[in-house]
């Protein structure tokens, strides 16, 4: 039996078009017409001033939080319901991750719970927009404003997410994206930081670059990295920049089509959609119920039996034991990310899944959970 992939991409219809043009012209590296291109559409989308385009998601947090320019032993509050990069960039930047647990419906960041968490040492605020649905983002910036915190998004999940009628990317002071290729758009590998203001752009472009100096290019005053993005991905990425309307467009109906067959399930909770919200369904998860004798690993596995592909949930950054033996979150509890990391799963999300398709798994999960 052929398996459901879980999240297959679309390449924009100019992308051949566009990586022809890098290849006869030569410009195929670090150095081209469509990476400044490709950072004023995807800026300009998101209705922030600049973007700075990097090689990963990964890249984009670390250069964003690098940026800040924050003291060693800062504190830095992001959920621990997230990827791992997220808590990285913290530590790479010599900054302590403070954790918050997640919200039980939307699987964002609990935004009740960042107040209590806020000490002498809070510097930055980071929120995850979680597959797709945005964060509550007003009560989180009336508290960097108070306490005169930054904000840094993570906004890899969630392109073209809005939160009351604002894109998310472009809320806080600096938001950051992946264009893996499992995102609604990708260059394959890649990534960008969009400043709503432009403030660190300069910074951020110096970061990207090995921290080579303007005055005298091979004289480095600060370990850098290399993060640059080739014009070749760049190309692609301007190109899905182009489709993306429509690539959202085609997440919502998945999500809406996905939602109507399985909203009668009751042995599942589904994704929600906030009033204030926009969610663009990059990944379709479900969250067993309680009654369900079984969780997500064993769901999944039945489900494979059945030919449907599907992904667990992240692992709470105070459950990873890289982190723990570093010191970091230890006897720290989150009942909610504890409880969706075990009975949560993503189902088939990619851009050419067909309504078959969705049928076919929809049922799948229903004869699943008929059989206990």
């Amino acid at each position: 039996m052929n398996s459901i992939p879980v999240n297959e991409p679309l390449i924009g219809n100019n992308a051949a078009k566009y990586v022809a043009e890098c290849v006869e012209s030569g410009w195929v590296s670090s150095e081209g017409r469509f990476i400044g291109e490709f950072e004023g559409a995807w800026a300009s989308f998101c209705g922030g001033k600049e973007g700075v385009a990097v090689n990963s998601g990964t890249a984009a947090l670390e250069i964003a939080v690098a940026a800040l320019e924050l003291e060693p032993g800062s504190e830095v509050i992001l959920p621990s319901y997230t990827i791992i990069c997220c808590a990285t960039a913290v530590i790479a930047a010599g900054c302590t991750p403070v954790l918050v647990d997640c919200d039980s419906n939307t699987w964002c960041m609990d935004v009740n719970a960042v107040a209590d968490k806020i000490t002498p040492h809070t510097r930055a605020i980071m929120p995850v927009h979680i597959f797709g649905h945005p964060v509550d983002m007003d009560p989180l910036m009336a508290l960097a404003d108070k306490h005169g915190l930054a904000v840094v998004e993570d906004a890899a999940e969630s392109h073209g997410a809005e939160y009351k009628g604002k894109r998310v990317g472009a809320i806080g002071d600096l938001g950051c994206f992946s264009f893996y290729a499992n995102k609604i758009i990708t260059t394959g590998e890649g990534g960008m930081v969009v400043a709503r203001d432009g403030t660190h752009t300069e910074r951020l472009r110096y970061l990207r670059n090995m921290c080579f100096r303007s005055d005298r290019r091979f004289r480095h005053t600060e370990l850098g990295r290399n993060f640059r993005i080739t014009n070749l991905q760049a190309a692609i990425g301007l190109s899905q920049v182009e489709a993306v309307e429509s690539h959202i467009e085609k997440k919502r109906w998945m999500g809406s089509t996905y939602g109507e067959q399985l909203e009668e399930e009751p042995h599942l909770a589904l994704p929600v959609e906030r009033d204030w919200a926009k969610n663009v369904y990059w990944m379709y998860g479900v969250v067993l119920d309680d009654e369900v004798p079984f969780e997500a690993e064993e769901f999944a596995s039945r489900l494979a039996a059945k030919g449907i592909a599907t992904r667990p949930f992240f692992v709470g950054m105070h459950e990873q034991p890289v982190l723990r033996e570093r010191g970091l979150f230890e006897s720290e509890s989150y009942p909610v990310t504890e409880r969706i990391a075990r009975r949560g799963l993503y189902l088939p999300s990619g851009l050419t899944l067909t309504e078959e398709q969705i049928g076919q798994v929809c049922e799948a999960v229903k004869t699943v959970l008929s059989d206990f």
